[in-house]
C-alpha cells in the first residue's frame, strides 16, 4: 500500500512538472553573469512577488516597485522606486539603465511594447501558479547563475508538496467556486489563476476552467448551474472596498439564496495577501487555510486569515 501511494506521489509530481513546463517567457534565458565590460547585471523587479524571489536567489536589484500592501525584502530598501506593478513609470525605468526588467507574465500585454519602445529589455515570468514559481525560479536561476540557490528552492518545494499530497489522498473532491473581488464589481476564478489553482492543488475541484483564461465575467445564473459545494471570496486591489462589495452582493441580489453554499453556510472569506493574483512564498499558508476550509467540517476556529461568511451570506437566504 505504501508503495502504491509513493508511486502515486512520484507520479502527480511529475505530471505537475510536465504542466508547467513552457509556461515561462524565456526568450531572455541565456546566461547572465556579467557584461562584456564585466559589469554585474542591472535588474528591475516590477512586483512584491517578483523582489521576494530575486531576494531568494540572492541577486541584486536597481529598481523596486512602489508598493503599498506588501513588504519589500531588507536588502531592496531605500531603491529608487519605478511606480506600481499596474502603473510602471517608464521614464524612470529608461533613466535607471536596466539590463532586464523582470515582471509577472499577467503583464506582459501591458508592458513588452512599452519596454521595446524605450530600448529595455524585459523578462515575464509565470505567477499565476505554484508550479509556474518554480519554473520561472529555475529558469532565472539557469539565467543568473543562481542554479544552486534555485535548486534548493526547488527541493524545499517538491518535499513539501510531496508531504501535502499524501496527507491530501481524499476520494471525495469538493466542488469550490472562487470569486475575485474587485471593488464595485467580481470575477470567478478559473484553474489558470493563482487562487483557483491553490484550489485544485488542494485536492479539490474547481467548478470554472478555461483553456487559457484566468478570470472570466460569468452571470450567476450561470454560477448557479455549477452547484459548488463551497464558495471562497478573495479581493485584488482596494480589499475593504471589495469585501463590501461581497457583503451587498450576497445580501440583495436574491439568487445567492439558492446556492446550497450559501445554504449551508459554506461561503469563506480568505486573505487576500495569501489568495491573490500572484504565486508568492506563502503559498503553504493559504494551502493550509484550504485544508481548514475544504476538509475541516467548516471549523475554522485559530485560522485568523479565513473568515467564516456563513452567517452575512445566510441572510440573504432567509
Amino acid at each position: 500500500m505504501k508503495k502504491r501511494k509513493r508511486r502515486y506521489i512520484a507520479s502527480i509530481l511529475a505530471f505537475t512538472l510536465l504542466l508547467g513546463s513552457g509556461c515561462v517567457d524565456q526568450s531572455q534565458g541565456k546566461t547572465v553573469q556579467a557584461d562584456a565590460d564585466g559589469e554585474a547585471p542591472r535588474i528591475i523587479a516590477t512586483s512584491g512577488a517578483t523582489c521576494q524571489i530575486m531576494d531568494r536567489l540572492e541577486l541584486d536589484l536597481v529598481g523596486i516597485p512602489t508598493l503599498t500592501t506588501s513588504s519589500l525584502p531588507e536588502r531592496y530598501e531605500g531603491l529608487p522606486e519605478v511606480g506600481s506593478p499596474m502603473g510602471l513609470d517608464m521614464e524612470i525605468i529608461k533613466s535607471l539603465n536596466p539590463t532586464d526588467v523582470v515582471g509577472p507574465d499577467t503583464l506582459k500585454e501591458d508592458y513588452a511594447l512599452q519596454y521595446e519602445n524605450i530600448g529595455v529589455t524585459g523578462t515575464f515570468i509565470n505567477l499565476r501558479s505554484v508550479q509556474g514559481m518554480y519554473d520561472s525560479i529555475a529558469m532565472l536561476g539557469e539565467k543568473y547563475d543562481r542554479q544552486e540557490q534555485a535548486q534548493a528552492l526547488v527541493d524545499e518545494y517538491e518535499s513539501y508538496l510531496a508531504d501535502y499530497l499524501e496527507r491530501n489522498q481524499r476520494e471525495e473532491k469538493p466542488r469550490v467556486l472562487v470569486l475575485m473581488g474587485l471593488p464595485g464589481s467580481y470575477l470567478v476564478c478559473t484553474q489558470n489563476s493563482y487562487a483557483g489553482s491553490l484550489v485544485e492543488l488542494a485536492g479539490a475541484e474547481n467548478v470554472f476552467h478555461h483553456e487559457s483564461k484566468d478570470f472570466l465575467n460569468v452571470n450567476t445564473e450561470e454560477i448557479l448551474k455549477t452547484d459548488p459545494d463551497i464558495i471562497i471570496r478573495t479581493a485584488h486591489g482596494l480589499p475593504d472596498k471589495a469585501k463590501e462589495m461581497f457583503a451587498k452582493e450576497f445580501t440583495e441580489n436574491d439568487i445567492w439564496k439558492h446556492f446550497r453554499a450559501v445554504q449551508e453556510g459554506k461561503v469563506y472569506d480568505v486573505d487576500y495577501m495569501l489568495f491573490g493574483m500572484s504565486s508568492t512564498f506563502e503559498y503553504p499558508e493559504a494551502l493550509d487555510d484550504l485544508e481548514t476550509v475544504l476538509y475541516g467540517d467548516g471549523d475554522v476556529a485559530g485560522k485568523e486569515s479565513i473568515e467564516v461568511a456563513g452567517e452575512q451570506a445566510g441572510g440573504a437566504a432567509e
